[in-house]
């Protein structure tokens, strides 16, 4: 490109371009960038100027040359696509007429700060160094896929809208950063997906807004992170999808609100994460699916339990804040999917660990009961029998309760009524204690049923403590057998 074609502006960047020194074509400091069209020749810079530069740069012995220009109307497409550009790049406050192609390009950094740009083509980009888009705001989709970015990410206040939402609005599909992804205040509307992608740092989408209603706001399916995940203050319309992803740190949803009516508010089945919290928010509206999710630390609080979920094959180790079972089994009923004995497993073993026995034994009450209402009728009424008398083998004083009480009934009976003997000269005397004893116990006999045989009521009486003492007995066995096998 010849010198003697280059505007004012255009000449400005190009003689500090040798020197990497900066050029402020910015007419105020709060001047509002989206205005830049209405720019003039002053602050105009053509894009086929900037990329000249960069690929074919004049250099000066002793000194490291970069692109840092603030405040041009940049015309023109900024075609770097497949090109080496081993000089630094920063475009902050700067309006682009055209997409900026930067596809299967090499950077060394890249810096767009406070830019205004109808998009962003970077698929397969490799950048060396760090990415800078905060305060970014795009009027059309945005696109890192497969890119790998050595450092870090910042996209923190940035903004994208494209005019439609018929493709994803922010493509970070199996994009690998190397350190952090920054991006607390994120403005969306259209899907941002980062399925398969890898994070090597933490990422951060506090205070975010992610708007696609009725459909994907957030797409991380086997997404990798190696540190934590916050989504502090986080709102969506639509739906989270984090199926198999697998986040070493902490997944911190608090204060979020989630909002997908009639559908999945919150989908991170099948994956691993460190600790999950959701506490400090509305219940989100949609389902909360963690099927077959694996949490070593789940902070969950009763209140940001929505009104249904999907539970089966949840594993976790520790479950926080300590809440009465009562509070936690409210969860479980919740689940879509009606009764699943795994869910009361875990809930029981998380008690257990704490050694909330008293809790543990009401979850456990709280399973067989719902179990019951699945069996046929001849079940349920086992099941009542059960209940009643032992409280499935986890109130064993209730049976204690139960035989004082047959037998000060039976006792009191005989007493005033004594039985007839079968044969007078070898019956012992009677004692209606020890006959009522006789037939509560099965299998124990003190001489007096076999010598005595009541008439009337009272053998019809007889008959019903013969009857109670052996559902007694084995709803007794059946509990105890229970509760055996349990330990």
């Amino acid at each position: 490109m010849d010198i003697n074609d280059l505007m004012p502006a255009e000449l400005r960047v190009w003689q500090a371009f040798p020197r990497g020194t900066s050029v402020d074509l910015r007419t105020a400091d709060d001047e509002d960038t989206a205005q830049g069209a209405d720019w003039g020749p002053e602050r105009t810079v053509r894009a086929a100027v900037l990329r000249a530069l960069l690929l074919n740069s004049p250099l000066e012995d002793g000194e490291i040359p970069a692109l840092r220009l603030a405040g041009a109307r940049i015309t023109g497409a900024l075609d770097l696509q497949h090109g080496t550009i081993d000089h630094a790049i920063r475009l902050s406050d700067c309006f682009f007429e055209d997409v900026p192609l930067l596809y299967a390009s090499r950077l060394r950094q890249l810096d767009l700060t406070g830019s205004v740009l109808p998009g962003l083509a970077a698929a397969t980009v490799r950048v060396d160094g760090m990415v800078h888009l905060t305060g970014c705001r795009f009027l059309g989709p945005v696109r890192w896929d497969g890119a790998q970015i050595a450092g870090a990410l910042f996209m923190d206040g940035c903004e994208i809208t494209p005019p439609d939402a018929v493709g994803p609005a922010l493509r970070l599909g199996y994009t690998a950063i190397g350190d952090n992804l920054w991006a607390p205040g994120l403005r969306t509307h259209g899907e941002v997906r980062l399925s398969g992608a890898s994070i090597g740092g933490s990422a951060s989408l506090d205070d975010a807004r992610l708007s696609h209603p009725g459909s994907v706001a957030l797409d991380g399916q086997t997404l990798a992170v190696g540190g934590d995940f916050h989504m502090r203050r986080i709102h969506t319309q639509g739906w989270i999808g984090l199926r198999g992803a697998r986040i070493s740190g902490r997944l911190d949803l608090s204060y979020a609100r989630l909002s997908n009516p009639g559908d999945a508010a919150l989908r991170a089945s099948s994956c691993t994460i460190g600790e999950l919290w959701l506490r400090k928010s509305p219940p989100m509206e949609g389902t909360l699916n963690l099927r077959r999710a694996q949490v070593d630390a789940l902070l969950l609080e009763p209140e940001a339990v929505p009104d249904e979920v999907l539970l089966n094959g949840l594993v976790y180790t520790t479950l926080t804040p300590h809440e009465p079972a009562e509070r936690r089994l409210a969860m479980l009923n919740k689940d879509r999917e009606g009764y699943l004995p795994h869910g009361y497993e875990q809930l029981t073993a998380s008690y257990l660990r704490v050694g909330d026995d008293h809790a543990a034994r009401v979850v456990q009450l709280a399973k067989l009961r719902r179990h019951r209402r699945t069996l046929p009728w001849y079940g349920r009424v086992w099941g009542h029998l059960q209940e009643i008398t032992v409280g499935y083998g986890f109130r064993p004083m209730l049976a204690c309760v139960w035989l004082a009480s047959l037998l000060a009934v039976g006792s009191a009976a005989y007493s005033l009524h004594h039985p007839r003997p079968l044969k007078a000269s070898e019956a012992p005397d009677f004692n209606p204690v020890f006959f009522t004893l006789d037939l509560l116990l099965p299998v124990i006999s003190f001489g007096q049923e076999g010598a005595f045989a009541p008439q009337g009521w009272y053998q019809t009486l007889s008959y019903a403590l013969v009857i109670a003492g052996w559902i007694l007995a084995t709803t007794v066995f059946a509990g105890v057998t229970r509760t055996v096998s349990r330990q």
